[in-house]
């Protein structure tokens, strides 16, 4: 095996340890750190409108890929800067937890203020920098924003939990092998295409989700808060199972099961100083 990257049975180790040491964060600290980390994918998400708004759609299938293409900068920024983000944590804190690591409590503790410090950096770049910057006020953003919004509000319950299922699938699985490159050149390219394939193929994150109909309701999409919050809700159903079942089940029953925390290999000093995703 390289020196540059982990083995994945001690991928697996070092996201039950990360899982593990998630439970045991302040909630000064889990609220910091989710805002940044909402904040950071607001970013991307406001990348993504500000390259693709022109491109004629007609062209939709060069139009997803470019937004795909840049969006990853707000993962990249959460792992290497350092965030809490909750589709993430939605593989690391169950893989703690099937471990014996941590209680349930402790992943209800830890995704509650998270998703709460998502939500308020998400909506912090709506709607000051959408609005209030006026970055998606004007044509061709403003009518881009809202037919995202609409889209995504108009999809229905089921279909947006089986979508978001893949989302979380691929968002994990970036995480799960950025956790596995020693250094940031392996962890931005860990990142960057699986979370291009999401966004191009147009699966539901719900931490997005959370910028992405708030701006369009805030220039104007026919949506209400209410078919925001389902939408929210069912994203956050389909994301949880595409973290947790996916990834987490997955690979803790082919590299954790029956090994205690105490008798497994300490990876932890693999970590990034600045990952906390």
């Amino acid at each position: 095996m390289s020196n540059n990257f982990l083995a994945p049975a001690e991928i697996a180790e070092l996201a039950a340890k990360t899982g593990q040491d998630k439970a045991k964060y302040s909630v000064v600290k889990l609220l910091i750190l989710g805002f940044l980390a909402g904040a950071f994918i607001a970013l991307g998400a406001l990348f993504d409108i500000r390259v693709t708004a022109s491109i004629p759609a007609q062209w939709v299938s060069i139009k997803n890929l470019v937004g795909g293409a840049v969006f990853p900068v707000g993962l990249m920024l959460v792992v290497i800067a350092g965030g809490e983000l909750l589709t993430g944590n939605m593989m690391t804190l169950p893989l703690a937890l099937h471990q014996r690591r941590i209680k349930v409590t402790g992943l209800i503790y830890n995704w509650f203020w998270v998703l709460i410090g998502n939500l308020i950096g998400s909506l912090f770049v709506a709607y000051f920098f959408g609005v209030v910057a006026k970055m998606l006020t004007d044509t061709p953003y403003k009518d881009a924003t809202i037919a995202i919004a609409v889209s995504k509000a108009g999809l229905g319950f089921g279909p947006t939990i089986i979508s978001a299922i893949g989302c979380n699938w691929l968002v994990c699985l970036a995480v799960w092998m950025a956790y596995g490159s020693k250094d940031i050149i392996g962890k931005l390219f860990a990142i960057w295409f699986p979370v291009m394939a999401f966004v191009a193929i147009g699966f539901q994150h719900v931490v997005a989700n959370m910028f992405f109909i708030p701006a369009g309701i805030f220039v104007g999409a026919p949506i209400s808060w209410g078919h925001a919050i389902a939408e929210w809700i069912a994203a956050f159903i389909g994301n949880a199972i595409g973290g947790w079942l996916f990834v987490g089940v997955a690979y803790y029953l082919t590299y954790l099961r029956g090994r205690s925390k105490a008798g497994a290999t300490d990876v932890s000093e693999e970590k990034s100083t600045g990952a906390t995703l």
